[in-house]
């Protein structure tokens, strides 16, 4: 790569240097404070639950939609999601769109709606007709956010969603053919260039298309990670982002020392992507990027504190409580059969807890701010989280904006302890997943 560029009115421009110094046995050392917190936060001493809170007026919210059915399902994949049988999942977005009318009832109204799954994008006519569904329920949602597998891009039902959904993320994890064989994708999906032609092809159907790369995959060298970033590029999308490859219990035994590079790799890839995206994207968070900075994205617990989700599977948080989704395809049906919501299980978090929560958000994506913590905990930053600030500020994770007292800059080794923060956040949330599938039997299913 160049040392310098030359931009378009001749000036030359330095390519970014990310200035990443913490030592590996910091990194490991956040990662079981982080392991810590976690298994602490995310156990499953939780209530019943039968319904979901009414909205609070002048509060903002996000509708989750989960769609829990796969093709074919990946190793190292941990969200919630079944083999897809056709007369069962049009059963399911049936019960699906009865349950937004249920949230509906109770004053509900959405700015966003995010559709995960599972492969969203199964049965493409029951999707648009969900999606259609929810802008006549919820008059006030302003955008789409919906993913999707390489797979469908071509499929004919797939144009189905134009003018529905604003932003479409693609899983292609990486356009390297060893990559794809080692991980059982390229059977699935084919070629890492019949992938790029498919995106090429599907991009002037959504105003946002977003591409998902993995990094972290064993055999994954500097040119392997260059030349997937390098075909991002060229496909030119509104969004990338690329997710450290997260390894659960679920997952530890097909995931390390099989499929994972040895955690020693992760700074390095992480340095080579922030130099790679940095000045032809703007940074969304520690590990998305995109050519505007005010518009959704994977994460969206960043833009909005509370969320409700619907279907098998979700969670939804209001009110400083975790509300977690039945996960038996069998009671969801039966519990929206009888007019009830598929919620069944309920946690509520203490004041503290939620402010490391937020804490883990802000430095996961640029975002920390006294302000913030100020009106809506009434508490001051730098005391009420003294520890955690104290050790960010030590490792150089952070400083303070000389132009805005209340901002807080996130340095590059922030960044990099975000990124790590948000990843064992996630491994942790994989980990609830797999208790609550743990009990389900074949006729769950």
């Amino acid at each position: 790569m160049s040392s310098v560029i030359q931009t378009l009115n001749g000036a030359i421009a330095t390519p970014y240097q990310a200035n990443i110094t913490v030592p590996n046995w910091m990194l490991s050392s956040m990662e079981r404070v982080m392991q810590y917190y976690v298994d602490k936060n995310l156990r499953l001493d939780t209530l019943s639950a039968d319904i979901m809170p009414a909205p609070v007026e002048g509060k903002k919210y996000m509708l989750y939609a989960h769609v829990p059915f796969c093709h074919t399902l990946c190793s190292y994949c941990t969200f919630h999601r079944f083999m897809f049988k056709e007369d069962k999942a049009r059963a399911y977005f049936i019960s699906l769109r009865k349950e937004m009318e249920m949230v509906k009832a109770l004053g509900y109204d959405f700015e966003s709606m995010y559709i995960g799954g599972g492969t969203t994008t199964v049965l493409e006519d029951e999707l648009a007709r969900t999606i259609e569904h929810a802008k006549t329920l919820f008059p006030s949602i302003k955008e789409v956010s919906c993913e999707s597998d390489p797979q469908h891009l071509d499929s004919p039902g797939f144009k189905q969603l134009k003018g529905l959904v604003d932003r479409m993320s693609i899983g292609v994890q990486s356009f390297n053919d060893d990559i794809l064989k080692m991980t059982d994708r390229l059977e699935k999906f084919g070629t890492g260039q019949q992938t790029f032609d498919k995106i090429m092809a599907a991009k002037e159907l959504f105003p946002i298309i977003n591409v998902d790369l993995i990094f972290g995959f064993r055999g994954q060298t500097d040119e392997v990670i260059q030349h997937d970033l390098d075909m991002a590029s060229r496909l030119d999308p509104r969004q990338i982002t690329t997710y450290p490859l997260m390894i659960t219990h679920q997952t530890r035994k097909s995931v390390k020392g099989k499929l994972a590079a040895p955690q020693a790799d992760m700074a390095n890839q992480y340095r080579q992507i922030l130099n790679s995206l940095n000045g032809q994207y703007n940074q969304l968070s520690a590990w998305a990027f995109g050519k505007a900075n005010d518009e959704g994205f994977d994460e969206y617990v960043i833009d909005y504190d509370e969320y409700l989700g619907v279907g098998s599977g979700s969670f939804s948080f209001l009110n400083d409580t975790l509300y977690v989704n039945t996960f038996s395809l069998r009671k969801y049906q039966e519990r929206i059969a009888a007019g009830k919501m598929g919620v069944e299980q309920q946690k509520n978090y203490n004041k503290k807890d939620v402010m490391q929560y937020r804490f883990l958000l802000g430095m996961f994506s640029g975002r920390l701010s006294r302000k913030y913590f100020r009106e809506t905990f009434g508490v001051n930053l730098d005391t009420a989280l003294f520890k955690e600030m104290t050790s960010m500020k030590l490792i150089g994770a952070i400083k303070n904006d000389p132009t805005d007292p209340d901002n807080l800059i996130i340095t590059d080794n922030g960044k990099m302890m975000g990124l790590l923060m948000m990843k064992e956040f996630y491994a942790g949330m994989d980990n609830v997943r797999a208790q609550l599938r743990k009990p389900l039997k074949p006729c769950d299913m």
